[in-house]
């Protein structure tokens, strides 16, 4: 048996993971893709190895930055003990920056160990990710229809569309005043719904999502319409705390029905769709859902019970790279969103051999430690939503959590967000 120094020559001691401890946290907030936010936090450590976290594109970096007095001083390494003490914290009002301190965790571990986030969280089942993008709607058929055949030109092979009622609010007698549309503006909501199908293909993946705020007898109607166009899903006909009413939904129609992108927790939230069998799929974002440990756990649940997962992601590219690990490993993975086809910048914002880039409408799955990327600093300076790129958070270096703040006259935490 090989002891003491010898037992470590020729291995890399980069990093000595039991004397390893978080120093800071910090964060910056980029302005992205289609009016979006990227809430982007930072963990450091002794070690100079930091992990870098994301919260989801409503929420703000204080809903990580929070949760600092609970970090510092701890080993980045025991993941679930520190996820364990934040989360009777982390309800849904903070689910984005709980959600953010588990990436940037994974990402530190993994450099750490020289492994693929991926590795981490499971074995993987697939070199390439694919990707399903999402597109702004038009009222003509035509237009929709050529903005559509554009992202198939791009090499995409599964999309989603906006379907929202007041695309056809302008026709006379299109709309209830209750803004649900009537038979006639169904009919022409199904126009503009062949348009884009005949523009991308009749036998192509296609979603739709945003109806607008609908009873369960009116979803019932739209989803009953949709039929003829063998939808992938209608997205959030109702929200995903209603599994009532979507179970009715789903029960009445055979159009997928698909539901999940804000919600908190595989028991929270995730379980009562899974166990009603409310809907045909989930639609977690890692931003959200409680980060890659509790989305690993969320879809091997759903896969115990034969539903398929999608993944809702309108993030930056260190969630879009997340995403991309967690789908790796899933057995029962559909397609993941990225939303910023349009945005010219999106892609730089980020370096490294794990930066998601799409090619052919698919992410490939990285090798390197970590995430496998980091921030392009200079071309994220450019596009900072206020001024701030990853500065001292001395604000938040005491306890505001669990009762009485720590400090006079301290704000309490629900009034950070």
């Amino acid at each position: 048996m090989i002891k003491g120094k010898q037992a470590s020559s020729g291995v890399n001691r980069h990093s000595y993971p039991s004397d390893l401890r978080i120093t800071d946290v910090r964060a910056c907030t980029i302005a992205g893709a289609e009016r979006f936010i990227y809430p982007t936090i930072r963990i450091d450590t002794n070690q100079g190895v930091s992990g870098l976290g994301e919260v989801f594109v409503l929420g703000n970096a204080e809903q990580s930055l929070v949760f600092k007095p609970y970090l510092v001083g701890k080993n980045p390494l025991e993941i679930e003990p520190i996820l364990q003490t934040i989360r009777r914290f982390a309800g849904q009002e903070a689910s984005g920056g709980f959600s953010a301190i588990d990436i940037a965790l994974h990402d530190i571990a993994g450099k750490v160990y020289g492994v693929p986030v991926w590795r981490l969280l499971g074995s993987r089942v697939r070199d390439r990710v694919r990707i399903y993008c999402d597109t702004q709607g038009d009222k003509s058929p035509k237009v929709y229809g050529a903005r559509m055949a554009k992202r198939k030109k791009l090499g995409y092979t599964f999309f989603k569309m906006d379907l929202y009622t007041h695309l056809v609010a302008h026709k006379p007698g299109a709309v209830h005043q209750n803004g649900a549309a009537t038979e006639k503006g169904i009919r022409h909501l199904c126009e503009i719904l062949e348009g884009v199908r005949d523009a991308v293909g009749w036998d192509a993946p296609l979603a739709a999502d945003h109806f607008g705020n609908l009873s369960v007898k009116d979803c019932i109607r739209y989803a009953k319409a949709f039929e003829p166009y063998q939808l992938a899903w209608a997205e959030d006909m109702l929200p995903y705390t209603d599994w009532q009413g979507l179970k009715a939904i789903s029960e009445a129609t055979t159009t997928p029905q698909l539901t999940g992108e804000y919600g908190f927790g595989l028991k929270e939230a995730f379980r009562p769709l899974i166990d009603n069998r409310a809907v045909d799929l989930i639609h977690p974002d890692v931003t959200v859902c409680g980060g890659l440990l509790e989305l690993r756990r969320i879809a091997e649940y759903a896969d115990l019970h034969g539903v398929p997962v999608a993944l809702h992601s309108c993030n930056g590219p260190v969630a879009q790279a997340a995403g991309v690990h967690a789908a790796a490993v899933m057995m029962n993975f559909v397609a993941l969103e990225y939303h910023a086809v349009d945005c010219p910048f999106w892609a730089d914002l980020a370096l490294g051999p794990g930066r998601p880039v799409v090619e052919d409408g698919f992410m490939r799955v990285p090798d390197a430690p970590g995430l496998g990327i980091e921030l392009n600093e200079d071309v994220v300076r450019k596009h900072l939503k206020e001024p701030g790129y990853f500065e001292p958070t001395p604000t938040f270096d005491r306890p505001i959590l669990g009762g009485r703040p720590s400090r006079p006259n301290a704000n309490s935490w629900r009034q950070l967000f």
